[in-house]
């Protein structure tokens, strides 16, 4: 595991932990190391062997815990929710959520808001341990969105929000919503840290026109293309009464099925579409706390545990700020694992270690990124996380995937690293100011939510004391 990258000397080892390497044979090196020269892994082997071929060079002690690939969020909105984080009342009819709370805060959004929300997301995220996020969509301004995840140093895919079979503040004709998202792939080109993505909002409100335009555009760039659908049955209602079949199948008629796309959610299905979707390679983006939470029918409908073992390309997200809330992947690949279990009464066919497979190797390729990121191999990204192990769900033995997706969570990442670069350090993040950007955010969450004239309400009653003199 360490024959390429000999000539190039490590600017950090990193030893003394359990690698979860995530390559093909899924090997797990009890007492491995990795070795990060610039921004790629140039070594994976047994501490004591790397150790001693770079006796000089730094290291970090992974303490016995967890050294992992970095995971991948597939689908997380860093906009239009983070300035009212879990603050949207949870208990609205279905449309409510959306049209008393979030355009309201779309249309009084502004581009400092963005970068605020996509660094506070951002933030979250690395120290939960991912390191790749995909955001399905910009409300208003893409550059201070790229701004506010790269102060962080997240890797991801950004991308303009759009439709045009619909009024709306982000509503556009199909010519000037692809005008916008060549833009987009212009200035954030492939292969950097932040790199464009052609990025529907979806669901009804894409013409046919602009879906066909937009995997054209997708493919003839070899960019990356995702959209909503079907997280619900108003899809496919909608999409039979305009068209008499239903999204997917309508999709692949149109050719915009394929690997290039990313969809989210894809809860609501049938027998056609899961063939349309599987026979396409088309990756879907699963995110089951934010089903979960808004009621959406996941434990009846949901397919992605068998779409994953029919050999399809599905990949775990954590939606937005007001639906999945925590941007923890790890907890999703719990309840990922959790409902394909239940749903068929069956505790024998699906694993957490096929969850973890989502999370990382799995997830990497579905979002077009498995050549880079989401196992520690040689010639990859330096996107490597360490997990402790040092509670008291660790102090037996055990296999450790087990022990890491039913037993962790986000608490236990301890360090991680994004193309090589240290972003978080015991707990903290290293390239911001946590408690400046906290401070600045909760100004701006207070100026938005006046600006869109809403008040999040408290269920029980708050009692407000006068400050201490």
């Amino acid at each position: 595991m360490t024959a390429r990258g000999e000539e190039t000397t490590p600017d950090i080892l990193v030893t003394r932990g359990s690698v979860v390497t995530m390559n093909a044979e899924r090997e797990i090196l009890d007492h491995g190391a990795v070795a990060i020269a610039g921004d790629t892994i140039v070594a994976v082997g047994p501490s004591g062997s790397l150790e001693q071929r770079w006796p000089l060079v730094d290291r970090l002690d992974a303490g016995g815990g967890l050294i992992t690939p970095g995971l991948i969020n597939a689908h997380q909105h860093v906009t239009g929710d983070p300035l009212v984080w879990s603050s949207i009342p949870d208990t609205l009819p279905p449309g409510e959520s959306i049209f008393g709370w979030a355009l309201p805060l779309h249309a009084a959004e502004g581009p400092t808001d963005e970068r605020f929300g996509a660094a506070l997301v951002a933030a979250a995220s690395v120290r939960n341990g991912v390191t790749t996020l995909i955001e399905p969509g910009t409300v208003v301004d893409p550059d201070a969105v790229a701004e506010g995840l790269a102060s962080v140093g997240i890797r991801a895919g950004i991308g303009v929000w759009a439709w045009d079979a619909d009024k709306g503040p982000l509503a556009s004709s199909a010519a000037q919503a692809l005008e916008n998202i060549a833009a987009v792939l212009d200035r954030y080109p492939a292969g950097g840290a932040i790199e464009g993505w052609v990025t529907l909002i979806g669901h009804n409100l894409a013409s046919d026109e602009l879906l066909v335009g937009a995997a054209e555009l997708t493919r003839a760039r070899g960019a990356r293309m995702t959209m909503h659908l079907s997280p619900t049955s108003s899809d496919p209602v909608s999409y039979l009464e305009v068209h008499g079949v239903r999204p997917f199948v309508h999709l692949q008629r149109l050719g915009v099925l394929g690997p290039h796309l990313l969809v989210a959610h894809g809860v609501w299905i049938d027998d056609e579409e899961f063939e349309a979707i599987l026979g396409s390679r088309t990756a879907l983006a699963y995110c089951p706390w934010a089903y979960l939470r808004l009621g959406q029918g996941v434990t009846g409908h949901g397919r992605h545990a068998e779409l994953y073992r029919s050999g399809g390309r599905v990949a775990l997200g954590c939606d937005a700020c007001n639906a999945g809330d925590m941007p923890d992947v790890l907890r999703s690949a719990a309840l990922a694992a959790g409902l394909a279990k239940d749903q068929r009464e069956d505790p024998t066919w699906f694993a957490p270690h096929d969850a973890f497979e989502m999370a990382t190797i799995s997830g990497a390729e579905a979002i077009g990124l498995g050549d880079r990121v989401g196992s520690l191999e040689v010639g990859k990204q330096a996107d490597v996380v360490v997990f402790e192990a040092a509670g008291p769900q660790w102090a037996s033995p055990g296999d450790p995937i087990q022990k890491l997706v039913w037993s962790s969570d986000g608490r236990d990442v301890r360090h991680v690293f994004v193309g090589g670069k240290r972003v978080v350090k015991d707990r903290q993040c290293t390239l911001i100011d946590e408690v400046e950007l906290v401070t600045e955010a909760r100004q701006a969450s207070a100026a938005l939510i006046k600006r869109a004239g809403l008040e999040p309400p408290t269920r029980w009653p708050v009692r407000k004391e006068p400050p201490e003199l």
